[in-house]
């Protein structure tokens, strides 16, 4: 039986040799396969054995970690395929990070090697020069015949179920991402979980193409959809990123028969104009979470075939879904307990509360052990994690209502986290940002709704004594976020206030800046400038 991912991509590369396993839409004047490209499990095999003799002739092994900055571009599967096979965990980075952000992440994680595409490698070679330990860095694109040598190997073990596959860095309440270390058992488990979710959900082995266009430093496309792909001998489509002009056609071409969607993707695909490739595509279903009640029945019956919503976390692994008809696309339904995952809705004393009762989403596995097949922890943070962990139950942070029928419907986020287009934002974060900027005397930032991108940042300011709360100040604090941070978290919003509310310890009260049920997007005042926020 494999105990690894790189294992289980061996057997099916074995049984399906000509199966092809990842593909890339066309795109003209993309950096990379402009004219997209198809690789079969077999061609994919032979990349990941050449990138396993060059780590292992370094000596990299069970327990070092390599961080990873390569896009969604296939390159990454050899890289990491290799990498597990070694007993490696992987460290993948975002590519929209700015430098404060990489150099939190490779010095958190002490990453011992970072490889990445040509046009970062200054940047991350930058972030090695003032990473305390120092960070070597090679080219993807030009792979040196001898990699730099890591460090003694911690364990000089066989790579197994609970050796780290990788470490994927996730937003929480205190500012700095919180690094979830996740095993090759919680990969494997979460692809089969995905797999067997059943209803409108399933997969036949060889002949499904799934189009992901969700990032592969996330756990929905690189551990749950790719290693459900790999289970099921299937192929994984990986587009540069959504387009809503580009779509269809990219469906169409790489012939996707499943997709995968965030709530961002439905409204912007509704308001394009009518194109024969819409209805010519051969998918059967797609799987998200976020779709608007009033967008649901609207999408499909327009292109076709259902929306599946779901619900996961990078710490839990396994997913929900309202795969089951009668689905209830008029609501905020995300699917009911099932199998060994274990569900409840509790109040702030983590009582369970009656049917219908809005509360905070706990989990768990059933049997002895509650954390099976859940994230191993969250890296150097054990207070986090058992906090997290109170009770034998993992709190999501998640305000959820259960029906009667056991449905389990989305209402908000209990933490202090803004959901921009797929992407969570720490408040906090953006807060340090702009608090270390010369003109800012205190800030609150908070999540204010958006009808494209279901929520957008906004940055409450008190400026320093002196200085004019004007646009032109307002332009100069996004500036500054656009340095230090990825574009997407950077204010969208900026109202310039004279004082905030506080508690007696002068924390912020964010609940009393605004009335309840006003929108701070109309306040007087208020300066918007997500034009601003773009791709550098």
């Amino acid at each position: 039986m494999a105990t690894t991912v790189y294992e289980t991509f061996v057997a099916t590369a074995e049984t399906a040799p000509d199966h092809a396993f990842l593909a890339v839409p066309p795109a003209t004047g993309r950096a990379y396969h402009p004219d997209g490209v198809e690789l079969t499990y077999a061609r994919t095999r032979a990349e990941v054995a050449r990138m396993r003799e060059l780590y292992a002739a370094a000596g990299y092994g069970h327990g070092h970690r390599v961080a990873l900055l390569l896009e969604n571009r296939p390159e990454f599967f050899f890289h990491y395929l290799a990498l597990n096979s070694l007993g490696c965990g992987i460290v993948p980075i975002n590519p929209d990070y700015r430098h404060d952000e990489m150099l939190y992440q490779m010095d958190h994680s002490e990453a011992d090697l970072a490889v990445s595409i040509a046009s970062r490698v200054a940047d991350l070679e930058a972030v090695g020069r003032e990473r305390p330990k120092p960070l070597p860095v090679v080219n993807a694109g030009a792979m040196p015949a001898r990699l730099p040598k890591p460090g003694p190997v911690p364990r000089a073990s066989t790579p197994g179920l609970e050796t780290e596959c990788s470490l994927l860095y996730t937003s929480g309440t205190t500012g700095r991402p919180k690094g979830c270390v996740l095993t090759n058992f919680y990969y494997l488990n979460a692809g089969a979980w995905y797999r067997d979710l059943g209803g409108r959900v399933g997969f036949e082995r060889g002949r499904d193409r799934i189009l992901n266009p969700l990032p592969l430093f996330h756990m929905n496309c690189q551990a749950v959809t790719a290693t459900c792909v790999i289970l099921t001998a299937n192929c994984l489509i990986l587009p540069e990123r959504f387009s809503p002009t580009r779509w269809w056609r990219d469906v169409v071409a790489t012939r996707a028969t499943v997709i995968h969607y965030l709530g961002v993707m439905p409204p912007l695909l509704l308001n394009q104009p009518p194109t024969p490739e819409e209805t010519r595509h051969r998918v059967r279903f797609g799987v998200g979470a976020g779709v608007e009640p009033e967008l649901h029945q609207v999408f499909e019956k327009r292109f076709g075939f259902p929306l599946i919503e779901v619900w996961g976390m990078t710490e839990t692994g396994r997913i929900f879904g309202d795969c089951h008809d009668p689905r209830q696309t008029s609501t905020r339904a995300f699917g009911r307990p099932f199998g060994e995952f274990d569900a409840r809705v509790v109040d702030e004393r983590d009582r369970e509360v009656p049917r219908g009762t809005e509360g905070e989403l706990v989990v768990r596995c059933t049997g002895p052990d509650p954390r099976r097949g859940f994230f191993s922890g969250y890296l150097k943070n054990p207070e986090a994690t058992e906090e997290a962990w109170r009770g034998g139950w993992f709190h999501t942070g998640d305000v959820v209502r259960q029906a009667e029928d056991g449905m389990f419907h989305f209402v908000d986020r209990k933490k202090n986290i803004i959901r921009r287009s797929g992407e969570n934002i720490a408040a906090a974060e953006v807060e340090a940002a702009l608090q270390a900027h010369e003109a800012v005397a205190q800030v609150a930032v908070l999540a204010v709704p958006d009808e494209i991108r279901e929520e957008e940042v906004m940055a409450c300011v008190v400026p320093m004594a002196g200085t004019s709360a004007d646009h032109a100040l307002a332009e100069r604090l996004v500036d500054w976020c656009l340095d230090k941070l990825a574009y997407f978290k950077a204010p969208g919003w900026i109202l310039f206030v004279a004082s905030l509310p506080t508690t007696g310890t002068q924390k912020v009260q964010k609940t009393q800046i605004f009335p309840r049920g006003e929108d701070p997007r109309r306040r007087p005042g208020v300066i918007d400038l997500r034009a601003r926020k773009k791709r550098r």
